[in-house]
């Protein structure tokens, strides 16, 4: 049996939750979501926050280790409107979409204030993080950068997890922002969460190159009307269309499967809904 992240809080007690296929998805405001992030790199537990759009939930399906990572979070926070319609409208709960670039560049912001140190796992190579490092001084010049590591498009070597592991340790990093791509950020996370002291590790996905300016972000209206997936499909065809022109039917056939059957669980059924 696959071993789930060490997540020592009580999670789930003030967070509601609702069913998606199966994972159980935060029905949170982005507001709230980063405020508890930021609070919580002051705990003396260990948290780690999973940002979930439609692929995710697919993915999560292929993957069961993924949803024993996801249902075991501090927060699976919903990076997707078709995510955030079915907590809205079937849940019935008072939420917004957390959008994982938005989520990073909110915690940073607060983070200033509460001199939080935060370490980038990710980019596709050295040029595009300093571009990221750049846009993010710029915007907050008090920023406080504890490190950064850019692994290699291969899993990593024992040595190279100790490796990691200690140059996170040494950094005094309060959060670790993770950007690899789901399942492999989720799976990082994983294995990494037992090994570090950081308080928070987050998985943010394209976040980083989204805030570099290496890839375009949509606009925000197609973000608000669902439609981001076409712009990059659109942006990025060849690497996407499968995610997009298989995916997306897909999810809502499963959609309607569990609207209708009930399984694993009813549509959008709130797990937890009491709030602190």
């Amino acid at each position: 049996m696959s071993k789930e992240p060490e997540n020592k809080s009580n999670p789930q007690n003030s967070i509601p939750r609702f069913s998606v296929l199966g994972v159980q998805l935060s029905g949170l405001k982005i507001e709230d979501a980063v405020r508890r992030i930021v609070d919580a790199t002051s705990s003396e537990q260990k948290h780690y926050v999973c940002v979930f759009a439609v692929d995710s939930l697919l993915k999560s399906i292929d993957h069961p280790n993924l949803l024993e990572i996801a249902n075991n979070s501090y927060m699976t926070l919903c990076d997707g409107m078709p995510l955030v319609w079915i907590g809205k409208k079937i849940a019935k709960l008072d939420m917004n979409r957390c959008y994982g670039p938005d989520v990073m560049i909110k915690t940073i912001e607060m983070g200033c204030k509460a001199n939080i140190k935060h370490f980038f796992y990710g980019c596709d190579c050295e040029d595009t993080y300093r571009k990221l490092e750049a846009n993010l001084k710029t915007k907050f010049p008090d920023i406080k950068i504890a490190g950064h590591y850019i692994p290699p498009f291969r899993d990593l070597t024992a040595q190279e997890v100790d490796y990691v592991a200690q140059q996170i340790n040494d950094s005094g990093a309060d959060c670790v922002w993770v950007g690899i791509g789901t399942p492999r950020q989720d799976f990082w996370i994983q294995q990494f969460r037992p090994l570090i002291s950081t308080p928070v590790l987050l998985s943010v996905g394209a976040a980083f190159i989204f805030h570099a300016g290496t890839v375009p972000q949509a606009p925000r209206w197609m973000m608000r009307c669902g439609l981001e997936w076409l712009f990059r499909l659109m942006a990025e065809p060849h690497r996407l269309w499968r995610r997009y022109i298989i995916g997306n039917p897909r999810f809502i056939w499963l959609i309607i499967k569990q609207y209708i059957t009930k399984k694993p669980a009813p549509l959008g059924k709130v797990l937890k809904n009491t709030e602190s």
